[in-house]
């Protein structure tokens, strides 16, 4: 039979293969690895997984072969909570946090959210996409092969498509899939500071009926927050979403527990990310509902603080988990999966073999993609990483530097 690649000779070759469903409970520990395995891709898509011998035997001729001798073979990571476009780096604010101020502290008096508003304000949409393009590719170059990115640092119906423009374009153009969010509704800018119900009806009856007419995200999200949106403010604006089309995300919980992940049950949002400060009731209605909870290690460890996510609690509780950098200019600058994997063993207590099924096949199900990427199925796109180390327990032990050898995207070598 014919082959257009073959990999070979996997020390551990990671299929992730399973339900047809997000992991949970003990299923986020199993890998399913095949030692010494192989796998055969045919016009971007796996058509064969299994051992060396089996496939070389049954694809003798194939149009390129990959010796992965002493290297592990897995699926490429899926990130699926990110900010790429934006202008100028918030660096200052990350020493102001090592001096003692606090992340909402810093936005309140002007910072945050806010300083990077006036940044893409006055960039060209050109310009973005030239800055957004580098800083993707630093992320393929650690192994993404999926992202989602969200607009949010608009904040007018100008800007928020221009960004979200910058986001199609980029999904065109690169040699990954980008999903693309709306989110308008990530702080309030500081003219409707006293008049936040003249924004919220903006996004409600201008921007998102706008968006969606152009046909430029899929989702909507929202930063849900004592600071920023309280609970009814987002339920309003979250029902509004839901009849336009818009499918929910959410930034929940993420500072104090005000009712977030209980809000992402009861709208049937895909997933509630942060989720620092959730309740137990939070979770059990996140469970019940089936929200996937998208958790963020790189912003607690970035803004100095300790109140990790309780991923443990959240897998016990049978809650399905997925990883992702929050990659943005403010509160982590992260463009490595592979850091995050490790701060989500070490600081979240989450297994190794956890982490990288959070990082592939959850993440890829928050985006619904579940049944196209995440794991090596027949059928299944071929996005797959070639990993310099001798075992999945090396990727979060060994950290800060890039484990990452080879990057595939449908079938392709793009690093």
């Amino acid at each position: 039979m014919k082959a257009d690649l073959l990999i070979i000779n996997a020390k551990e070759l990671l299929t992730i293969a399973g339900s047809n469903s997000p992991r949970t409970g003990s299923e986020m520990n199993e890998l399913n690895i095949i030692n010494n395995g192989a796998i055969a891709v045919k016009d971007n898509i796996i058509i064969d997984v299994g051992s060396t011998k089996k496939l070389i035997n049954k694809y003798d001729d194939p149009s390129k072969t990959i010796d992965a001798t002493d290297k592990v073979v897995m699926p490429g990571f899926v990130d699926p909570h990110t900010h790429p476009v934006f202008k100028q780096t918030r660096e200052n604010e990350f020493e102001m946090r090592i001096k003692g101020r606090s992340y909402v502290e810093i936005s309140q008096s002007g910072g945050g959210i806010r300083s990077s508003i006036k940044g893409v304000h006055d960039t060209s949409e050109n310009e973005l996409y030239k800055l957004a393009e580098k800083r993707i590719n630093n992320m393929i170059f650690n192994g993404t092969t999926t992202l989602e990115a969200k607009s949010g640092y608009g904040l007018s119906t100008e800007s928020e498509i221009k960004m979200l423009k910058v986001i199609k374009k980029l999904n065109e153009n690169l040699p990954i899939d980008i999903i693309s969010t709306f989110l308008g509704a990530h702080e309030f800018p500081i003219e409707y500071k006293d008049n936040k119900e003249e924004y919220i009806n903006i996004l409600m009856n201008e921007m998102m009926p706008r968006i969606r007419e152009l046909d430029l995200a899929d989702y909507c999200d929202i930063f849900t927050e004592d600071h920023v949106y309280n609970i009814e403010q987002s339920r309003k604006i979250l029902n509004r979403a839901k009849e336009l089309g818009f499918k929910i995300r959410m930034h929940a919980d993420e500072i104090k527990p005000i009712g977030g992940a209980e809000l992402a049950a009861e709208v049937g949002a895909v997933s509630a990310d942060h989720l620092g400060a959730a309740s137990d009731e939070g979770i059990k209605a996140m469970r019940n509902k089936g929200v996937i909870a998208i958790l963020l290690p790189g912003t607690i460890f970035s803004l100095g603080m300790k109140s990790y996510a309780r991923a443990r609690d959240m897998i016990e509780a049978g809650l399905a988990v997925a990883l992702a950098t929050d990659y943005n200019p403010g509160s982590c600058n992260c463009d490595s999966m592979q850091f995050i994997i490790t701060l989500a063993c070490l600081q979240m207590k989450m297994t190794p073999a956890e982490a990288i099924v959070a990082s592939t096949i959850n993440a890829a199900y928050s985006l619904g993609l579940g049944n196209e990427i995440g794991s090596f199925e027949i059928g299944n796109k071929a996005d797959i990483l070639i990993m310099d180390m001798p075992s999945y327990q090396y990727l979060p032990y060994h950290f800060g530097s890039n484990n990452v050898e080879t990057v595939i995207k449908n079938g392709k070598i793009i690093r």
